[in-house]
């Protein structure tokens, strides 16, 4: 079977798909914001500071040393207690976006609450590299169907929260501004395959380590697909949980491969989301994203 060709003009200088490297620093704010009582606990927290002690460095030489600029979605929280290391990550030429401020649960925030999360984060963002953050990625928790409204009146130009598609389309409920969702999805992350070991289980149900090599090939198996129907590719990555002795090895494979073909266009989510905007027409009528906010408009749309 002949292998398809992507629509032209999708990715810049024919490029046949798009490549994003994302990052999740949390560290140990994602444990504090769902459990206070873990402050008591030095043994689980390390779990999550270990990205910050160790894992950080390490992402950031592989990255250098492959000449990739990336995405790190960083919690305001973040810059508030290590603004040097935040400062380092974004003097290496990588993006930063807004990734709440202390993680914090959307599920339990009304809108006004969750726009005054947003605005506390990118103000210490600010605070720490100059630049007010672009882009949004949700902590956890469902956002209120206003929020990326909100976004886009606040100035964001992207979020990458939602797992609907495999290319990136337009928020309809983002009247004031166009807002791009870069989409995710769970395989191509790697907290589902690493991150278990607290103890006792927290949350409950914690799934085993997974095999290595198992995990390269769904990354690399993932991508050859999303190369083959010119899709964008949007890798999620935590310090704490990939950037130890072994699996940093993981990071730097699928970069190779990723590198090995000269139709792979490397950006950063806000590269993708301005390249987006300024090339492609308003969503179909009939994307899923157009058929929600239709029917959420009839129903009355509130969460």
């Amino acid at each position: 079977m002949p292998e398809p060709t992507p629509p032209t003009g999708r990715w810049p200088g024919g490029a046949r798909c798009a490549v994003v490297v994302s990052v999740d620093f949390d560290a140990e704010l994602p444990l504090l914001a769902a459990s206070p009582e873990m402050a008591r606990r030095a043994k689980t927290l390390s779990v999550g500071r270990y990205g910050a002690t160790r894992g950080v460095d390490r992402l950031l030489r592989e990255f250098a040393d492959l000449n990739v600029r990336t995405t790190w979605c960083v919690p305001g929280r973040q810059a508030e207690i290590r603004p040097d290391l935040v400062r380092r990550i974004a003097e290496a030429g990588h993006e930063i976006a807004n990734h709440g401020h202390g993680h914090e649960d959307f599920d339990h925030l009304d809108l006004p609450a969750q726009r005054a999360v947003v605005e506390r984060a990118s103000a210490a963002l600010a605070e720490v590299t100059g630049v007010p953050p672009k882009g949004f990625r949700v902590p956890t928790g469902e956002w209120d169907p206003g929020l990326p409204g909100v976004l886009a009146g606040l100035g964001f130009t992207w979020t990458s929260s939602l797992h609907g598609d495999d290319l990136p389309y337009f928020h309809p409920a983002a009247a004031e501004g166009r807002l791009v969702e870069i989409p995710v999805h769970h395989e191509l992350a790697d907290h589902p395959y690493f991150f278990f070991n607290l103890d006792p289980a927290f949350p409950a149900g914690q799934s085993r380590i997974a095999s290595y090599q198992q995990v390269l090939g769904n990354w690399t198996t993932e991508f050859d697909a999303y190369r083959r129907f010119g899709l964008a590719y949007v890798l999620r990555l935590q310090p704490e949980v990939t950037g130890t002795p072994g699996r940093i090895r993981l990071v730097r494979e699928l970069l190779e491969h990723v590198r090995g073909h000269d139709d792979v266009w490397l950006a950063t989510a806000g590269e993708v989301a301005d390249w987006w905007t300024g090339t492609q027409p308003d969503n179909r009528p009939d994307h899923p994203a157009e058929v929600f906010a239709r029917h959420a408009g009839s129903a009355g749309g509130t969460r």
